[in-house]
């Protein structure tokens, strides 16, 4: 978890945020902004480029991000050069989603003016998000050199030296970040991550606990000090956090949820909503990042599958990205595809899926309801690590089976739910996803009229061990249309 370069909004503001004047008949940043986008409001004084930029700043830390942008546009229009405008309205397009944009802007800012060790420290949270690791790691260095103090550079830092794979100087990096500033969340929720992946549970126990001692309705630290419990086969401890959290917020749908996999009781058939958008569009934009760490398998194992089917690449098919994300699949199977759709109930990640720039519509949707919604509409059906937030299948595999064609193709992958016991069709675990056994999902398919094959693979690392999973691939038949 690098820290969100929204936050650098307000800690990087090197001037104070200036105000026109109010006039009587005025009302306030409202007024303001309309003066600047030329809407008929009472006179007051013109703002100079320093004052619109701050009051852009502004809008875009209270999340007027329509507003913000249209004055950096005014800005920039008037005066192309102007290193803050410039740098700010690439922070504005990271946090849309507008990642070629954000990079272009922020470069262009740095070269202006080289001697910003925020700007530096932002810099390397874009190339960051664009995988672009060793050019975040020279970025955040030339942030600490200008600025030794710059604990969030160190924080940040240490993500990318994880993620290359060099944990202790990526410990090391935190544990700076935390003498530099004790009270620094990001840094503690970081190493606790680090520390639990080293198997280090205890310690990392203790890091999501100081998290919580600094901000006690932090929602992630909570999730990961329960997670911490589990793993100590300290279950109850992890049930009281759910509990304790429950009582201050008794409709929040990760407490919900994760209550009932820890407990194992009133285990919902499905994620809600909820859980699904509120867990997926808060690390949108460290998703892929965080995925590369894992040594994420599931998008290519899903393209050797089609591949295998005997599909040609020819450019003729309807095909479906089911639960897209940020489009890690689309550029796989587009070559079958003469149109591309995905779906997916996070407005985050549809955001970035739509920066790859190979899909022909992303819709923002639960998935079995457009799947109801869309008969006979698919050739074929993609889905990575999408239905391990289902535990019951039947219904959202008798819609994809409705939503293929005549010899339509679904593939897609779960977690394999081992352990040998003949009675388990699916189980909820401490992690919040379901795993399935395979002779459930081979009854299902074949029930919806869908003729799978299952092969076994690794999907992923975690927790320094492999996530043992099933991928899937199941034909509609001809006997199934009739």
């Amino acid at each position: 978890m690098g820290r969100s370069i929204q936050e650098f909004i307000s800690s990087s503001t090197s001037k104070p945020i200036k105000k026109a004047r109010k006039r009587p008949g005025c009302r306030g940043k409202q007024n303001l902004l309309g003066k600047l986008v030329e809407q008929p409001e009472p006179p007051t004084r013109e703002l100079t480029l320093e004052e619109a930029v701050s009051l852009a700043i502004l809008l875009q830390k209270n999340e007027q991000l329509v507003e913000a942008q249209e004055l950096y546009r005014r800005v920039l229009e008037t005066a192309p050069n102007y290193p803050r405008a410039l740098h700010y309205a690439g922070v504005l397009a990271h946090q849309q989603g507008r990642r070629d944009e954000a990079l272009a802007l922020i470069e262009r800012s740095v070269v202006l003016e080289p001697d910003q060790a925020d700007w530096h420290s932002n810099l390397g949270i874009i190339f960051q998000s664009n995988g672009q690791l060793e050019a975040a790691i020279d970025a955040y260095r030339r942030a600490i050199a200008m600025n030794p103090n710059h604990a969030n550079a160190y924080s940040n830092l240490g993500v990318v030296l994880k993620a290359i794979g060099k944990p202790s100087e990526a410990e090391a990096t935190y544990r700076t970040a935390i003498q530099l500033n004790p009270d620094h969340i990001d840094a503690y929720t970081n190493l606790g991550i680090l520390l639990n992946g080293l198997k280090r549970t205890e310690e990392a126990a203790a890091c999501f606990s100081k998290v919580i001692t600094l901000r006690p309705k932090h929602r992630e630290a909570r999730k990961l000090l329960a997670l911490a419990h589990c793993t100590l086969g300290e279950v109850g401890e992890a049930v009281k956090i759910f509990q304790e959290w429950l009582q201050e917020e008794p409709e929040d749908p990760i407490a919900l949820h994760m209550l009932a996999a820890c407990t194992g009781r009133d285990l919902p058939g499905r994620a809600s909503n909820g859980f699904v958008e509120r867990t997926f569009d808060s690390f949108a934009s460290s998703f892929e990042a965080k995925l590369e760490r894992l040594a994420y398998r599931a998008p290519a194992l899903l393209a050797a599958a089609v591949e295998d089917s005997g599909l040609k690449p020819s450019k003729s098919l309807a095909v479906l990205d089911a639960g897209c994300g940020t489009g890690l699949c689309g550029p796989l199977v587009a070559q079958y595809a003469r149109r591309l759709l995905g779906v997916d109930l996070s407005k985050g990640m549809l955001a970035h899926a739509k920066e790859k720039h190979v899909y022909d519509a992303l819709v923002k949707a639960e998935l079995t309801d457009y799947l109801r919604k869309n008969r006979g509409a698919f050739d074929l059906i993609v889905s990575a690590d999408t239905l391990v937030y289902f535990g019951d299948l039947e219904s959202v595999l008798a819609a994809a089976a409705g939503a293929l064609r005549p010899n339509g193709l679904l593939v897609f992958t779960l977690e394999h739910a081992g352990g040998g016991d003949p009675d388990i069709d699916y189980r909820l675990e401490f992690h919040g996803r379901y795993s399935h056994a395979r002779a459930y999902v081979e009854r299902v398919l074949i029930g919806v009229g869908l003729q799978p094959e299952i092969t076994h693979a690794e999907l992923r690392m975690e927790a320094g061990l492999p996530v043992p999973g099933l991928v899937i691939r199941a034909t509609k038949s001809l006997a199934a249309c009739s």
